[in-house]
């Protein structure tokens, strides 16, 4: 298998695939299915004499979701550097797709992989997460991802052999789109990219994406994305919300503030409504957090003259439907 992880994905040995003489990929494992990932074009969607949306379609990595590229970077470079071999336990705070992602790897590369989320996480989440054998530890809601993240750090602390990934510090996270998905939006746009929009989680994405794009744009506007009720980017309080991805309800130390220009805060209404409109406008079904990208998405595209908006449309709406 030839390696071109360089160009899709930037993660090194362990996501081998070849290509055919069509251009068809054939990979050597579900690893060599992450990132290379389509462009499509929101148009119904994009506002009358603005910008054109363009979505990026992380939902069809192997295991659904944009957190398919950090979570395979920082595995494949905790065994670059010997923090973890073939029976080792993965320990991690996510508040669902991170482990989920975890998880499909840790069943290819045979670790144990034992996932910490608050309740409030949805139950395909969690059914999706066993079914990969992962282990699952909720925590109360009312702490959010910082409960999480804390109850985490006590089951590493107890588990001999444990790692954890760490996404929300874990400079390979944010390495990950700037290898990675940076590069194939540029590819894939002929580097006519005007402003991206990209809501926080880790702080990867807008990060990663966001630090390429303004080494090779000039003009390039990099916009962040936040629940209304939880926008402590913006210098709000920290408060339960129900875009699922988004609003850790602090900043983690993967945001670099200098790449964004301008936060978009969306409600949990907007969010849900703009991922109904692509289902049924665009025949995309996407999660709360692809609304709430899009809906930010638009509002910037309406403010410029023509000229193409990126944001992410991070995972699928199989996994909120009940």
């Amino acid at each position: 298998m030839t390696q071109e992880s360089s160009r899709l994905g930037g993660v090194g040995a362990g996501s081998g695939f070849r290509r055919t003489s069509s251009g068809y990929r054939v990979a050597e494992d579900a690893l060599g299915l992450v990132a290379g990932t389509p462009l499509v074009r929101l148009g119904r969607l994009s506002p009358a004499g603005g910008a054109t949306v363009w979505g990026k379609c992380e939902f069809m990595n192997p295991a659904g979701s944009v957190k398919d590229r950090p979570a395979l970077a920082m595995i494949l470079d905790a065994e670059q550097s010997g923090q973890i071999a073939p029976g080792s336990t993965i320990v991690e705070a996510t508040s669902g797709n991170t482990g989920i992602s975890l998880a499909m790897i840790a069943s290819v590369r045979g670790y144990r992989c034992v996932l910490v989320m608050p309740e409030d996480m949805s139950l395909e989440r969690r059914y999706i997460l066993r079914a990969y054998g992962a282990e699952i530890v909720l925590t109360p809601a009312h702490l959010g991802m910082s409960g999480a993240v804390e109850k985490a750090e006590a089951l590493l602390r107890q588990t001999a052999g444990a790692f954890m990934p760490s996404q929300f510090d874990n400079p390979a996270n944010p390495a990950s789109h700037e290898q990675g998905t940076a590069l194939e939006i540029l590819e894939q746009l002929e580097g006519a990219v005007d402003a991206f929009v990209a809501g926080v989680g880790t702080g990867g994405t807008v990060t990663g994406v966001g630090r390429v794009l303004k080494q090779r744009l000039d003009t390039v506007r990099v916009v962040a994305v936040e629940p209304a009720n939880s926008a402590v980017l913006a210098g709000k309080s920290p408060g339960s919300h129900g875009i699922q991805g988004l609003g850790a309800g602090f900043i983690p130390e993967n945001v670099d503030r200098d790449v964004i220009d301008s936060i978009v805060e969306v409600s949990d209404v907007a969010a849900e409504k703009m991922a109904r409109r692509l289902a049924r406008e665009a025949g995309l079904l996407v999660g709360p957090s692809s609304g709430a990208n899009v809906h930010a998405a638009c509002e910037v595209a309406a403010q410029l003259d023509g000229g193409n908006v990126v944001t992410i449309l991070c995972d699928s709406g199989e996994r909120y439907l009940f």
